[in-house]
């Protein structure tokens, strides 16, 4: 398949510069694959295509202040690294710039209680770092560092924590698993008083989420390996679940990504850590998703083609279409879209 086929027409003026107050309110496409029907809710409406038994499946990972700002020590030139994932307890994989004047030996200064030394390149044009500070690293980071927003948002965050999920709490994401910072704690109350069941997984979302796609046949397009986890109880809430025919919908690409990886080796979800660099595209055979909950994705990304992969990819873009039409607010702060099963 091209590149060119997962393209769509996008007003900039469409494009969610600010969160939505309250989060829950923002708009919900609901879309049913099987019929092609297309409907226009809030997202606080989500309970009514719930019912009793369903199992949300949420990303808990939390994003850390990853982008710093520092001089290199014989220029004074401005770097900036964004930090990727961590290696070990002092070394990291980032993303720097300018690149090309930031050499191997190359010592960056944040100020004067954190440096980092340049040790290497990666094969996706990153750098491992060493940190070099004295005291807690992440109470420094939490001081430095500033929230990685995506390029396409220029307006300044106010507060840091409308690009967190309400549920997060496993530091070491590089970005926010958008589709659920939709969700309010009275929204996630309601639903379990429905009786729909909550598990979750970890994935750290890395450079992936950053990295275009610069190939024209998306089948050449390698992804980055982002760190996953699947703990016990998610595994077997699953697990019976799908023993019973009860739905497993998952909250956003990041956990779609985490479900499919674990499951590729025998088809059933596995507990667990591991990485992942699972590409997804239509063709894909699903293993364990069987309805998805999502933001809308910048054209020719993974992202698209992932839901492309569930929804069907001309269905997809339909939609893309309606959402432009309708004036959807899209992308990280924008509104959602549910995907009913297919079957």
């Amino acid at each position: 398949m091209n590149i060119s086929d997962f393209d769509y027409d996008l007003p900039e003026d469409r494009i969610a510069q600010t969160p939505i107050e309250p989060r829950d309110t923002a708009r919900l496409m609901v879309l049913n694959p099987k019929d092609g029907a297309i409907e226009h809710r809030q997202f606080y409406e989500l309970g009514t295509y719930l019912k009793k038994g369903d199992v949300l499946i949420f990303n808990d990972t939390r994003v850390i202040p990853a982008r710093l700002i520092g001089t290199r020590s014989h220029t004074g030139g401005r770097v900036e690294v964004f930090l990727l994932r961590q290696i070990d307890k002092d070394q990291w994989e980032a993303l720097v710039k300018p690149g090309k004047k930031v050499r191997v030996g190359s010592i960056i200064h944040f100020g004067d209680e954190l440096s980092c030394e340049i040790l290497a390149h990666t094969d996706f044009g990153g750098r491992i770092v060493r940190f070099i500070y004295d005291g807690v690293f992440e109470e420094i980071l939490d001081r430095l560092g500033t929230m990685p927003l995506p390029p396409y948002i220029h307006e300044k965050l106010a507060d840091r924590e409308r690009y967190q999920t309400v549920y997060s709490r496993v530091k070491g994401s590089a970005a926010a698993p958008t589709a659920g910072l939709h969700f309010t704690e009275s929204l996630m109350q309601e639903l379990r008083d429905k009786g729909v069941q909550f598990g979750f997984v970890t994935l750290h979302v890395g450079l992936g989420t950053f990295r275009p796609v610069h190939v024209d046949v998306i089948e050449d397009h390698v992804m980055h390996k982002e760190f996953y986890s699947v703990p016990a109880e998610t595994a077997k809430l699953i697990q019976t679940a799908k023993q019973e025919g009860r739905r497993i919908v998952a909250v956003g690409t990041t956990s779609i990504r985490t479900l499919e990886a674990s499951a590729a080796q025998t088809g059933s979800v596995e507990v667990g850590t591991g990485w992942t660099d699972i590409f997804i595209y239509p063709g894909y055979q699903f293993n364990v998703v069987d309805a998805v909950i999502t933001n809308f994705h910048l054209p020719k990304s993974t992202l698209i083609m992932l839901v492309s992969a569930f929804a069907g990819r001309t269905f997809t873009l339909k939609a893309y279409r309606t959402a432009v039409e309708e004036k959807y607010r899209l992308f990280s702060f924008g509104d959602a879209m549910l995907i009913q099963s297919k079957a």
